[in-house]
């Protein structure tokens, strides 16, 4: 293309996809992603992402380009960038090395198309040095010096960020598009490496409580779980403590208070979700868990505190959330919980979560 006003969605060859972390934000653009999939089946996806959530798009020991595959079901490149450790020794030769060959690999494709779904100043520079000469972002983004190298800006329509994502992608695609059903990685080793395992544990069905959360403000308390672990096996429904890089000590505290009903679980990102299509249900804060749950059509029982469910709670899925009207909407990385979100009881939880498994029972 000689100029960005040549550019229309009948020929769109090669797009790019800039969404660079975390977990929860990475599922919550997969829709739009596979919207986009579906309506330019023919065209090559990449997608520049954080080493970190790569497993997110693509199992381990697979080839990150190339055919499409069960193991990397939705894009054709992925870019992994660690913009964290650059940060850290921006003055270092080898972190300008590291850039140099990342942006080297991405300028290679000749995408037509750069889309940032972040909205941050890193990631809209990264799709504009994509080469691309049509970058797309929202017209309000999260930072607004991102518009800058934007060139063309989309009105985001929509409460839940989903749908606002989805209609940055319609404005790419010229086509209605609703949510679509999201292709997860699947690797046939780690489905029956992860069988193994829960068969040591003669679970049957089981729920997964998540303690974690992304900062203080939204972690409600890891004895609390422990609680609501303790009354899911009293009806007979065991659960499994999902224990995230860090959060080991959470899981353990809660697995203390269980009596005996729950067992804390370290695992991989790609086993996590092997895990959690297995799940009965799901329990947890505004965490990437919670969403991955219920991106995989997990009921999911969501226990919020100072962020809005309405844009960022459980979509697509059977969901009971739990909020105080006293939590005020924030999104100030306090180190200690939201009290609206000490309001809320263990018992309430439980209630939730019996009130879903009833719901749901097949």
């Amino acid at each position: 293309m000689s100029n960005s006003t040549a550019w229309s969605p009948s020929n769109m060859q090669r797009l790019l996809i800039v969404r660079l972390s975390a977990m929860g934000d990475v599922i919550h653009t997969l829709p739009a992603v596979t919207a986009l999939r579906e309506a330019f089946p023919r065209a090559t996806i990449g997608w520049i992402i954080e080493e970190r959530w790569v497993e997110l798009l693509c199992a381990p020991r697979t080839s990150r380009t190339g055919p499409r595959s069960p193991q990397r079901p939705l894009v054709d490149n992925i870019h992994s960038v660690n913009t964290t450790n650059w940060r850290s020794s921006l003055f270092s030769r080898q972190t300008w090395q590291e850039i140099a060959a990342g942006l080297g690999e991405v300028r290679a494709v000749h995408y037509d198309v750069a889309i940032d779904f972040q909205g941050a100043v890193r990631s809209a520079l990264l799709a504009r040095w994509s080469g691309a000469q049509v970058v797309y972002g929202v017209a309000q983004p999260r930072e607004n010096a991102s518009s800058m190298w934007y060139t063309r800006q989309v009105i985001a329509r929509g409460t839940h960020i989903i749908e606002q994502n989805l209609s940055l992608a319609r404005a790419v695609s010229g086509k209605a598009i609703g949510p679509p059903r999201i292709p997860f990685p699947s690797d046939p080793v780690i489905q029956q490496k992860l069988g193994n395992r829960l068969d040591s544990h003669h679970l049957g069905a089981f729920a997964i409580l998540n303690p974690g959360a992304g900062w203080g403000a939204k972690q409600w308390p890891a004895q609390r779980y422990g609680y609501v672990a303790k009354k899911l096996a009293e009806g007979g429904l065991r659960v499994l403590i999902n224990a995230g890089p860090g959060e080991e000590l959470l899981a353990m505290a809660a697995e203390a208070v269980s009596d005996g009903g729950a067992n804390a679980f370290a695992c991989s990102l790609s086993e996590l979700i092997a895990l959690t299509r297995r799940a009965r249900l799901f329990i947890g804060g505004d965490t990437g868990p919670l969403h991955l749950a219920a991106a995989l059509g997990v009921p999911v029982v969501g226990i919020f505190g100072p962020t809005n469910p309405a844009r960022n709670g459980p979509f697509g899925t059977s969901s009971i959330v739990l909020r105080s009207p006293s939590s005020p909407t924030s999104h100030s990385r306090r180190a200690q919980p939201d009290e609206g979100l000490l309001e809320i009881s263990s018992d309430d939880v439980v209630a939730a979560a019996r009130e879903l498994l009833k719901r749901t029972a097949c």
